[in-house]
């Protein structure tokens, strides 16, 4: 009965628009079969016309309402939903109310668009709800990326699984007001052609499964050192999608990944060095093994004035003293039994060298050690790591340790081992005479 009364109602309505247009027109002389068709073209115009100003004043008033909100509260999601459109999405959903109640006073003579219209504004308000919702998820995930906790989440993965569960919403809406039918004829529908959806989705579901992993194993963060050599990538991920990880490597070129390669392949992450405070330096010098001797008394003197190898020298005269008085080792033969070498000694101003380096983390491992010997030397190796992560801060940590280590070898007798250059070697003089060539050095 309520439906019967309001149907009568919009008749009426329409019927005293379109009778005040009518006479309106035949009043300024127009023909009559063009009077019906003005007729529409003029109230088209004017509903167009109400609905811009009504959104327009709309979006105005909300947008003005938010700024004045978030100055008196304080609240940063108004700010965010302001930058996110919501006011301009309220303020189009408002205006589908008028389009509802005008549709058929706008098409009283020609009844038959009545019915594809009223479904172009439902369709069009399903779309406007979901940019609506969209935009306000959007604002409260902006608020929460805010907090210190969030600041490494995968933010745009959740947003993207949200977007696509509301777009399949839309998806069965649309359908149900196109075909009349319920949403188990769609999804009926859907799972007939699954194995299609599977194919042409196929790198939406596989990162939709691994960016769950990802987040809930804490594999990779915003902001995370990772290096993946099959892609060439090697610097700080900036965006964590459904689909692909961006990473900006140190050249500043983007490197994008597939999210679930994170999963199916080997990669680095360097997080766990940049949490530690340390970043370790693993660098070797080679020495020529022919330099390698043991110390005369004499030398040995001179070694223990000074104060990092005073004490290890004192112990280890009398440790080998005792070893060798215990073999029965002849001072004066040819093999003496234990001694001290400048390698040794090297070594152990190294290791006192780099424990006394305050750019040096003494909590980490510190080692100086002997790789095994090759053709080309005695491989030294340093194996610490420094105060710091920063990268330029570490080069220069790094260069400055071996520069001094480096420079001081020549000290203990040794040299180190390079290839020779093509500059290195004797002078050779040539003297040029009619009668000979003679080469002196």
């Amino acid at each position: 009965m309520d439906h019967i009364i309001e149907d009568s109602e919009i008749k009426t309505s329409a019927n005293l628009v379109t009778d005040f247009i009518h006479d309106l027109l035949e009043r300024i002389g127009v023909s009559e079969r063009w009077i019906d068709f003005l007729n529409l073209i003029i109230m088209l115009v004017a509903a167009f016309i109400i609905v811009y100003l009504l959104q327009k004043v709309v979006r105005i008033g909300l947008t003005y309402a938010f700024k004045k909100i978030e100055k008196v509260t304080g609240l940063s999601i108004f700010k965010h939903a302001e930058k996110n459109r919501l006011p301009h999405f309220l303020a189009l959903v408002i205006p589908y109310t008028f389009i509802i109640n005008t549709v058929p006073i706008i098409f009283a003579n020609y009844p038959t668009f009545i019915k594809p219209t009223l479904k172009i504004a439902e369709i069009y308000m399903v779309f406007m709800v979901i940019w609506t919702i969209m935009s306000i998820v959007k604002s409260m995930a902006n608020v929460l990326q805010e907090k210190p906790a969030f600041h490494n989440k995968p933010m745009k993965s959740y947003l993207q699984v949200i977007q696509i569960i509301f777009y399949i919403f839309g998806a069965v809406a649309i359908y149900s007001i196109l075909t009349g039918k319920s949403a188990t004829a769609f999804f009926t529908a859907m799972g007939a052609a699954s194995a299609v959806l599977m194919l042409m989705f196929k790198d939406t579901i596989m990162g939709f499964v691994s960016s769950i992993q990802i987040s809930t194993n804490q594999m990779v963060m915003i902001g995370d050192w990772i290096t993946m050599n099959k892609y060439g990538a090697d610097g700080d991920v900036m965006e964590i999608n459904l689909t692909t990880v961006k990473v900006r490597n140190f050249d500043k070129t983007i490197t994008t990944i597939p999210t679930y390669a994170l999963i199916s392949d080997s990669f680095q992450n360097w997080r766990g060095m940049q949490d530690s405070g340390g970043r370790r330096i693993k660098r070797a010098f080679t020495i020529k093994q022919t330099d390698i001797r043991p110390l005369t008394d004499k030398e040995l003197d001179e070694f223990e004035k000074v104060t990092p190898l005073s004490s290890y020298i004192k112990s280890k005269r009398k440790q080998y003293a005792n070893q060798n008085e215990a073999l029965k080792i002849d001072s004066g033969s040819i093999l003496k039994g234990f001694q001290i070498t400048n390698c040794d000694l090297f070594m152990r101003y190294a290791t006192w060298y780099l424990r006394n380096n305050p750019e040096i983390h003494q909590e980490m491992t510190l080692i100086v050690r002997q790789l095994a010997p090759s053709t080309q030397g005695l491989p030294i190796e340093v194996y610490a790591f420094t105060n710091t992560t920063a990268w330029s801060e570490y080069e220069r940590i790094m260069s400055e340790v071996f520069n001094h280590l480096i420079s001081s070898v020549s000290i203990f007798g040794l040299t180190v081992f390079e290839v020779t250059a093509g500059t290195d070697g004797y002078d050779v003089k040539i003297e040029q005479s009619p009668k000979e060539n003679k080469i002196t050095n």
